[in-house]
């Protein structure tokens, strides 16, 4: 059992002792700090805070403590109900409210959960305020709010379809196209919240939806992690239905993952890559992954004239690195697509409807496009951390070790060899290190990752 306290929120299993899972103790305590932390940053008579929740079995618990410490605190609450996080984030500024939280642990698990924060802007918080926030949760400092002033929670079930509304909007969503291709799409809700949204999404786009585990119970049918290894039926029901793609979404829906017509991964890698490619030949500009992401968007970026840069991993990262930069489109190689034309977080919606314009005007099979963009392969795997094991000198270790390399050390430790690359780093929402490679094959990649991964085991003893 497991809790994480990180910059970017807190994370646990459920159940157990407190200070070691997240327990209804510590959901209470973080909730708290957020809300203190939350008033320090400006006086004012009143506050509102945004939440939701995605479907998993412990969100409905926690969310009640979350809400209604915020209203022991003098805070209202807008109460979204069954949400994703992309929803969350855009109804934050609509509602000119002081921030927002989204009770998810993204792709972890069914005993995970997790308070993700939001500022003002419905964006992550950055690591100083993160910081602040766990200073506050350590110190108890908290001031709760006298009987007359206490905050008041107003339900507001309206904003997936004012989230889908806002993704119509869009320039570049090329509806009419969409809807004269007839396309038929399997989806993958994972039974959470992308079970409704992205159905709703396709309905008005006037895409036949073909639902696999779709019922928002949170009982995952599979580990929800959008990769290969867990979508076997996914790709039968793509093949079965005679359906042009497969879409498979986390429980939170700010990843997102997309299955060719025989049933084959598109790359959740390539996600980001199929839609930058849309919007630079719309709109040509510079893009942003962190740096665990493929090379291809390198490529596509300069394809299109535009300028690449990687950012640090973690989406608060991308976001800065692509501010700075004037990005127009960026995100993660997880499935993340970050389009700031809608806002600056990660939004499998966007992603469908970007991906859906591309291949309604290309005319092509997803598997056709797949094989027009440069062939890299990645693998990624983790070593699990036991107690008192050094990250912090393993990684320098191995810095050492590689020093005749190009090395970048801005987050763990990335060496980037002619023809491929690994970067290994710890975790911020498991106990884990991940060891993630790229390579021109997938055996390569493979190879690569295993040989790394006895070197750590040979220099921590393990």
């Amino acid at each position: 059992m497991t809790l994480i306290k990180s910059i970017s929120g807190i994370r646990g299993t459920i159940g157990g002792a407190v200070e070691e899972n997240l327990t209804p103790i510590d959901a209470v305590k973080f909730a708290a700090a957020y809300g203190t932390w939350l008033r320090q940053q400006r006086s004012k008579e009143n506050y509102r805070v945004v939440v939701g929740r995605d479907a998993r079995l412990s969100g409905e618990m926690i969310q009640n403590l979350v809400m209604n410490t915020l209203v022991g605190m003098g805070i209202h609450v807008i109460d979204l109900g069954l949400s994703t996080t992309p929803t969350v984030e855009i109804a934050v500024p609509l509602e000119h409210a002081d921030g927002g939280i989204i009770l998810t642990a993204s792709h972890n698990p069914k005993q995970w959960n997790a308070l993700k924060l939001l500022n003002a802007k419905g964006e992550f918080l950055n690591g100083a305020d993160g910081k602040k926030i766990l200073e506050i949760a350590e110190s108890s400092d908290m001031t709760f709010a006298e009987v007359d002033d206490l905050g008041v929670i107003t339900k507001n079930e309206a904003y997936i379809d004012i989230h889908i509304d806002e993704v119509l909007d869009l320039p570049l969503v090329n509806k009419e196209a969409i809807e004269a291709a007839n396309f038929k799409v399997v989806v993958d809700g994972v039974n959470s919240t992308g079970g409704i949204a992205i159905p709703l999404l396709l309905e008005r786009l006037g895409v036949e939806a073909v639902k696999l585990y779709c019922d928002p119970t949170g009982h995952f049918p599979h580990n929800p992690e959008p990769l290969k290894e867990h979508l076997g039926d996914l790709a039968d029901a793509v093949v079965k239905n005679h359906a042009d793609f497969g879409i498979v979404v986390d429980p939170d829906v700010d990843r997102l993952a997309f299955m060719d017509e025989k049933g084959e991964m598109f790359g959740e890698e390539y996600t980001l890559v199929a839609c930058a490619d849309y919007v630079l030949s719309k709109t040509p500009g510079n893009t942003v992954s962190n740096m665990s992401s493929t090379r291809a968007l390198h490529d596509v970026t300069e394809k299109h004239g535009g300028t690449y840069e990687a950012s640090a991993v973690g989406e608060v990262n991308v976001v800065e690195l692509m501010k700075k930069n004037n990005a127009i489109i960026g995100g993660e190689g997880n499935g993340g697509i970050i389009y700031p034309e809608s806002h600056y977080g990660r939004d499998a919606l966007v992603g469908v409807a970007l991906f859906l314009s591309l291949l309604a005007e290309k005319k092509m099979a997803v598997s056709e496009l797949r094989a027009s963009y440069p062939n890299y392969f990645m693998s990624k795997k983790k070593i699990e951390l036991t107690p008192g094991l050094d990250v912090d000198g393993i990684l320098k270790t191995m810095e050492s070790n590689y020093s005749h390399e190009k090395l970048t050390t801005i987050d763990g430790v990335k060496i980037d060899f002619e023809n491929s690359w690994v970067h290994l780093r710890k975790s911020n929402t498991e106990p884990i290190i991940r060891i993630y490679t790229e390579a021109p094959s997938q055996n390569e990649a493979d190879t690569l990752a295993d040989r790394i991964i006895e070197e750590i085991k040979a220099i921590a003893n393990i």
